[in-house]
């Protein structure tokens, strides 16, 4: 066993009971097994994924950095990236309707199987929403509810949402581009386990992202002005070296108030969207 799972198993378990967490606690926050977590604890594990981290660290409220050992390397890890004129270093983007477009084929497909026309399901599916991207409403539960309330046996909306998903190139190119010379993130209002199951079939670019911000396992969702200081700690960056690229205007004016650099993605010219970033991401002279 390395020194360093060690470490981090020791981290990982010291921040657990700073926070007050019990294994089994932290697991369900996280959205953990149980095994997993003990082997990381006890440093079985040699190399979690950054996206395990992540899940942890926005867990028991601590930074990415710190759980992962390197805030001592601040400065340096900080040196190694780009900082562009306006005083970036960190690019959040955003996962619906930015790298990714669902909703209508989503929508459209279930209409055709069930017979239940499409407006009468995406009224079902927003009464839900907020809730099971919360964390606050398993996806099980989110299934069976939205059924009841559209008529039909039984439905699994994670099918059909991986079926329907459809990459946006120009931004994912963007991000697999800015994850080079900057630290870069996710931070996504999505349903428990999606985000893994996009980045297990390729859906969304395999960077070596620096933090991930699933809503569904920080229990808060965007404009809510907690996620923004949940992702600001993540980063350990000061608020005004991040940029949020988001589609919705409600988030990035939210982002816009918690002193963040924002741009909105137009889903009608993504082109001229990922061109906006790129300037927005000039470097410094």
């Amino acid at each position: 066993m390395g020194e360093e799972e060690k470490n981090l198993g020791q981290r990982i378990a010291e921040a657990r009971k700073a926070a007050g967490l019990t294994q089994q606690v932290l697991c369900q926050k996280a959205g953990l097994s149980y095994s997993t977590l003990a082997k990381i604890e006890r440093g079985a594990i040699k190399a979690p994924s950054i996206f395990t981290i992540s899940q942890i660290a926005s867990a028991v409220n601590v930074s990415l950095e710190t759980l992962a050992g390197t805030v001592d390397n601040k400065e340096t890890t900080k040196s190694k990236k780009r900082q562009s004129k306006s005083g970036i270093r960190f690019v959040f983007f955003d996962v619906n309707g930015c790298l990714v477009r669902f909703f209508h084929r989503a929508f459209s497909r279930l209409a055709a199987e069930s017979g239940v026309p499409a407006d009468v399901i995406e009224t079902a599916f927003w009464h839900y929403n907020d809730e099971v991207c919360k964390g606050q409403l398993s996806i099980e539960e989110f299934n069976r509810k939205t059924a009841e309330r559209i008529g039909i046996a039984s439905m699994d909306w994670q099918k059909y949402y991986l079926e329907a998903v459809d990459p946006i190139p120009q931004m994912q190119e963007l991000l697999s581009w800015a994850a080079g010379p900057y630290q870069v993130g996710l931070m996504t209002n999505i349903m428990p386990g999606f985000l893994e199951a996009m980045l297990k079939k390729g859906l969304i670019p395999n960077v070596n992202y620096d933090t991930i911000i699933d809503s569904s396992k920080v229990g808060h969702i965007k404009p809510e002005h907690q996620i923004y200081e949940i992702a600001q700690k993540q980063t350990g960056c000061k608020p005004e070296e991040i940029l949020l690229v988001d589609d919705s205007r409600a988030n990035v004016m939210a982002a816009e108030r918690a002193g963040w650099h924002v741009l909105w993605f137009d889903d009608y010219r993504p082109s001229e969207s990922a061109k906006n970033v790129r300037t927005a991401l000039e470097p410094a002279e």
